[in-house]
């Protein structure tokens, strides 16, 4: 048994190196039973010099960060079918040396890698199921506005491991970090005016480790394809899954308007009374008419 009382997890990092071995072929995969942040920690490496290909999950992050430096932590959730389940949330971030022709739009495309394994079709309506969606530029909803993951990419200077061939001229070549946050089974939701959706609101049977073997595989050839084009080719998809486009939004400015989807480069467009104005800043929060901006109470 583990500290926390629960059976070991199995990860299924085998499955996940073969599935992505032939794509990266030194790649890894670390399973850390604890851990500040996954991001900070591949970040951390990164600056020592350490840029391999590797996928870090940790079953407990204690200072986990999302946009803005948010606090993005996990939960423990104690009832049976929990601990059946493993860990009530997946946290894990994915290093790997890229070199886009753009960068702008890499976090969209991400969502869209994500929310595309979750939930391959989008389900009808009448259906009951809920849609996953994404909100610009990096959480996954599900609808009636309840959030349950989030996105945050970082990036550092490559920096050439020693006895390989040396990349420190080649500027755009960098060291990309996906940090990926999902609630899996339901979480408290205190003080908050929506409460947190999860993926058991969609299908009960997932777990954290079916997660990450469903999204991973497919997120590191997202990352290679939009190396090569860009996010343009994946704007259909992301606006088969925008959650603002249309509807009255505020900006973290104090500017309304509606929301107009986004350009090819991932810009997000917003209708104003000034007009057309495109927010590409990552210090700008948009927040639906009615959810309260960053720094207000909830």
């Amino acid at each position: 048994m583990t500290a926390a009382g629960r059976s070991p997890i199995h990860w299924p990092s085998e499955a996940i190196w073969q599935a992505v071995v032939a794509d990266v072929p030194d790649f890894s995969v670390e399973v850390l039973p604890s851990i500040d942040s996954t991001n900070t920690e591949l970040m951390r490496r990164a600056r020592a010099g350490r840029c391999d290909p590797v996928l870090l999950v940790t079953e407990e992050q204690t200072a986990g960060r999302g946009r803005l430096g948010r606090p993005w932590q996990s939960q423990e959730t104690a009832h049976a079918h929990a601990q059946e389940q493993g860990p009530s949330s997946l946290m894990m971030s994915l290093g790997l040396p890229l070199r886009p022709k753009e960068w702008s739009g890499l976090s969209l495309a991400v969502g869209v890698s994500v929310a595309d394994s979750l939930q391959p079709a989008i389900p009808r309506k009448e259906s009951g199921v809920p849609r996953v969606g994404l909100k610009w530029p990096n959480d996954l909803w599900l609808s009636g506005d309840r959030k349950f993951g989030g996105i945050l990419v970082e990036t550092a200077s490559f920096m050439a491991a020693p006895g390989t061939m040396a990349a420190e001229n080649d500027t755009a070549l960098r060291y990309v970090v996906v940090g990926i946050g999902l609630n899996v089974l339901a979480r408290p939701g205190d003080g908050m005016t929506t409460q947190p959706a999860c993926l058991t609101d969609i299908d009960p049977r997932w777990s954290a480790p079916e997660a990450l073997l469903t999204i991973v595989p497919p997120l590191i050839k997202t990352l290679k394809a939009f190396a090569r084009t860009g996010f343009a080719p994946f704007k259909p998809r992301f606006a088969e899954r925008d959650l603002l486009r249309g509807r009255q939004v505020h900006l973290s400015d104090g500017t309304s308007g509606t929301a107009s989807g986004v350009t090819d480069d991932g810009t997000l467009l917003i209708d104003t009374a000034a007009g057309l104005q495109a927010v590409t800043s990552g210090d700008i929060s948009v927040r639906p008419v009615g959810q309260p901006l960053p720094g207000q109470s909830t």
